[in-house]
């Protein structure tokens, strides 16, 4: 009982002063949300102006985006077990037709003394979530003794790109209050999680003292065109507010960050020796914020609490404009919102309308519970609609991946990573699609076939490869036995070398 005590303790201490410092920030702004700095405002790429002044032209004006389908907030959706005295911070994927979600919470059963990282899945973002099989809800990430994250891990965002899972989160060595920073480990199914580093991959820049000592944490993940990347918040940075509020952007094709990083500045994303570079640029004025790249809108969506619930602030692929007035969620809150992602951090595919219609949904603590921290996860969501998201072939291919649809010679197309697999059998295309449409999209009659799957293709095998139809003698790798028994392909047993020499596709389902 002492034990938890102190840990509830250590806790509220750190929940305290960021309370507090929040309450403050929010009272100095108008309609209680956070007021954007004059320095961070975003500028298009420079360009010499009618004297050759070098002045830069005006970004675009944005685009109010139409809402609809408000829905959420009728009852928690998730929580630990008895002991669990706080529930936050989320992180939500659709994962193969099944909602899976990790947030911080901390279970006296699971050592040591800190925050711990729970698991559970749903059916949809409406819960209600519970343990694989229905069971209890496990903790699946706990603190490592004599590490930067020796007492506490928290604030999780999962990804998963390429067959693995990638968790980036939060961790302390003691007082969740001071010099915080970010770890990220890996697992083959979301519940085994592994450290993959010796020490954190991020750590507070060290910029700018401030009262507010947290450090560096709150990651939030995206993978997009080939590129791993970070927002998170550093209390230390030079352009966060005078409370440490605000948010940073790095990115890197190693998912470790350990080499080819680039910070995100004043003049765009450029490269940087260290994670620890100078914060210079700040995308948004706030803590504890989520990161999603919405292909029908070709934009990310960064999901950050305002007076008026959880607001949805849009930037440019290249964070250089924003496209879109941003939208608000209604919701009732308390610590930040998780959005409810595809497993690469995309936007997920509606089910209404696939190319005019984009589904924001998100889960976040609404209550101060008895512990006197955030606790009561509960789901909100609105739909964004009118959108043109297959107006161009470009666009449709990143809008439709993992969807199937009927082709124009009486089988059916697969969109598989910026290609067109035609499938002979309509029960494989099922089987490898995460959504089938009963009508073509045109633009895609201007995209090639990049490869056909015929009924019978031959489909080999590798040990610690994994298993893949060969298509014009390209592997395209495939996790499912029920696709490969409903085209009826042998399998062959390859080795390694063999293996490693085909060229590869994209991964199929």
């Amino acid at each position: 009982m002492r034990t938890r005590r102190h840990r509830r303790t250590v806790r509220r201490s750190g929940r305290a002063a960021a309370l507090a410092l929040v309450a403050a920030f929010v009272a100095s702004c108008t309609a209680g949300e956070a007021a954007p700095r004059g320095d961070h405002a975003a500028t298009a790429p420079g360009r010499d102006g009618p004297q050759g002044q070098g002045a830069p032209a005006p970004p675009p004006e944005p685009v109010a985006l139409a809402v609809d389908g408000q829905r959420g907030g009728e009852h928690v959706v998730a929580s630990g077990g008895a002991d669990a005295v706080y529930n936050y911070g989320p992180t939500l994927l659709v994962d193969g037709g099944t909602v899976r979600m990790w947030w911080c919470s901390q279970y006296g059963s699971a050592p040591p003394a800190g925050d711990d990282i729970l698991y559970a899945e749903a059916d949809s973002p409406s819960g209600p979530f519970a343990g694989p099989g229905g069971g209890s809800v496990p903790a699946v990430f706990s603190g490592n003794p004599g590490a930067f994250d020796a007492m506490h891990t928290c604030d999780p965002s999962v990804l998963r790109v390429g067959g693995t899972y990638y968790m980036y989160y939060t961790g302390a060595a003691g007082d969740h209050a001071h010099r915080n920073a970010i770890g990220v480990a890996t697992s083959q199914d979301g519940m085994h999680w592994k450290r993959v580093t010796d020490g954190p991959i991020v750590t507070q820049a060290g910029d700018t003292i401030r009262d507010n000592t947290y450090g560096a944490g709150q990651p939030a993940a995206v993978f997009l065109d080939g590129w791993f990347y970070l927002m998170f918040t550093d209390t230390t940075g030079q352009a966060a507010g005078w409370n440490g509020a605000g948010q940073f952007v790095l990115r890197s094709r190693d998912p470790l960050f350990s080499a080819g990083v680039e910070a995100l500045g004043p003049d765009g994303f450029t490269a940087v020796e260290s994670t620890a570079a100078p914060r210079t640029r700040s995308v948004v004025d706030a803590f504890s914020a989520d990161l999603m790249w919405v292909d029908a809108l070709d934009a990310f969506a960064i999901a950050h609490q305002t007076g008026d619930g959880t607001r949805l602030t849009f930037w440019n692929r290249d964070f250089t404009a924003q496209p879109y007035h941003p939208v608000v969620i209604p919701t009732q809150w308390e610590e930040g919102p998780g959005l409810v992602r595809q497993p690469d951090g995309h936007a997920p595919t509606s089910t209404k309308d696939v190319c005019g219609r984009v589904p924001f949904d998100v889960v976040h603590a609404t209550v101060i519970g008895g512990a006197d921290a955030p606790t009561d996860l509960r789901h909100y969501g609105i739909d964004v609609h009118g959108v043109d998201g297959c107006g161009s072939p470009g666009r449709a291919l990143a809008v439709l991946d993992g969807v199937a649809l009927p082709s124009p010679v009486r089988t059916m197309d697969l969109v598989v990573g910026g290609h067109v697999v035609r499938v002979d059998r309509r029960s494989v295309a099922t089987t490898l699609a995460r959504h089938v449409l009963d009508e073509r999209v045109p633009a895609l009659d201007a995209v090639p076939v990049a490869a056909r799957l015929e009924a019978g293709a031959t489909a080999v095998s590798a040990e610690g490869r994994g298993t893949g139809f060969v298509l014009d003698g390209t592997v395209w790798p495939v996790s499912s036995a029920e696709a490969l028994e409903a085209n009826d392909s042998p399998v062959e047993s390859i080795g390694a070398e063999q293996w490693d020499a085909y060229p590869k596709g994209p991964a199929l389902g």
